[in-house]
């Protein structure tokens, strides 16, 4: 028997909502996410709205929203939640991460280790 695929992110309702609304303005059909290297931190997040993903992106579907994950960051955004915050001074979608292992002051660059295969 095999084991059920745990999914790799998924997106708060605020953020489902949001995604939807900026994949019909910029007339693209997903979310591309994923890490670089960069910051202080020495990683940070990426979003992209994308027409087609790569070839060994990794599909999820959340909430009527397709999310394509760039292989090579699965392991470091398995179990991740985006979310998205809206303030009178803000709007940004935020991850929760729970590989994240440190964070810098300006909000962007992060420490992530990969997630442990059980």
């Amino acid at each position: 028997m095999t084991r059920q695929r745990p999914q790799i992110v998924t997106l708060s309702d605020l953020a489902a909502a949001r995604v939807k609304e900026l994949l019909a303005e910029k007339e693209q059909g997903f979310l591309r996410v994923g890490v670089q290297n960069g910051g202080c931190a020495g990683m940070e997040y990426t979003m992209d709205y994308v027409a087609e993903g790569a070839p060994l992106d990794e599909t999820v579907n959340d909430k009527g929203v397709t999310i394509l994950v760039d292989a090579a960051a699965v392991l470091f955004l398995l179990g991740s939640t985006i979310d998205f915050e809206k303030t009178p001074l803000h709007s940004k979608f935020v991850f929760k991460n729970p590989n994240e292992t440190d964070a810098c002051g300006c909000g962007i660059s992060v420490t992530i280790e990969p997630a442990v295969a059980l």
